[in-house]
């Protein structure tokens, strides 16, 4: 058993050095290790359970602005992906993209964003996590995560045994705040910034982007950023004017 671990090590490492893309817009350097046809399969897979156990609005005002906006941001994102933009019955304010262009949005997060412009910075930054292949990009952490955690664990079985559980619980915990979170941190900035230049692109007014992310953050309390996977409200909010500032002077 312990041969078979050492060699899908060993094969995963030969992946990692051959697997490097570019993200776009921002052009930062990613590993990704699964297919784009496997990641396809697995959003496809999890938008058709979604929207079976969800309701979904349909034919209304909201839910055709919904469909508008998404559709003309993904024109300008220019990737060819079979799009599709839902509106879901949920209290929660919160929007979501999966693998391959499939975005839904719940109703909870239109009593934040007031106007078109403010949805388009919720639509267009779902749209960057999907250009952006952040889902492919988190399997593929997690995979090397897991891959170290079996060597250690074959390293520490033949040395010094009796420190495995003391190993894992260690390295569970640094995995998750010293990598994981802090990935998943990069990841929602990147798709701020992503995002900021497709509205940009398809004509929104920037400065409604940091309005809706002022209203996302009325009435709560700023989280510990070093405990979360996303950025906090005064992070955001400056480095999302610092991006606006910069499309300014370029024009």
């Amino acid at each position: 058993m312990r041969i078979k671990q050492i060699v899908s090590i060993l094969f995963l490492a030969l992946l990692i050095v051959g697997c490097t893309s570019k993200t776009p817009y921002t052009n930062r350097s990613q590993m990704i290790l699964i297919s784009d046809e496997k990641e396809l399969a697995l959003g496809e897979q999890s938008y058709e359970k979604t929207l079976k156990e969800s309701k979904v609005i349909k034919n209304t005002k909201d839910s055709n602005r919904v469909k508008e906006i998404g559709k003309k941001i993904a024109k300008v994102a220019n990737k060819n992906y079979d799009w599709e933009f839902n509106l879901i019955e949920n209290k929660a304010k919160n929007a979501f993209c999966l693998p391959g262009g499939k975005v839904v949005v719940y109703t909870g997060i239109l009593e934040v964003a007031k106007n078109d412009d403010q949805l388009a910075t919720v639509i267009s930054h779902e749209i960057a996590h999907a250009l952006a292949r952040h889902g492919a990009e988190r399997i593929s952490t997690n995979m090397v995560s897991q891959g170290i955690q079996i060597l250690g664990n074959i390293a520490i079985a033949s040395q010094a045994p009796e420190y495995t559980k003391s190993f894992n619980i260690a390295y569970g915990l640094g995995s998750q705040y010293g990598v994981l979170m802090p990935y998943g941190r990069m990841q929602e900035n990147e798709a701020d910034e992503i995002g900021i230049y497709l509205m940009h692109k398809a004509g929104y007014d920037l400065n409604e982007a940091v309005k809706f992310w002022e209203n996302m953050n009325e009435g709560k309390k700023d989280t510990i950023e070093f405990l979360s996977t996303h950025p906090s409200s005064k992070t955001r909010i400056t480095k999302i004017k610092n991006i606006i500032k910069n499309i300014k002077i370029k024009k």
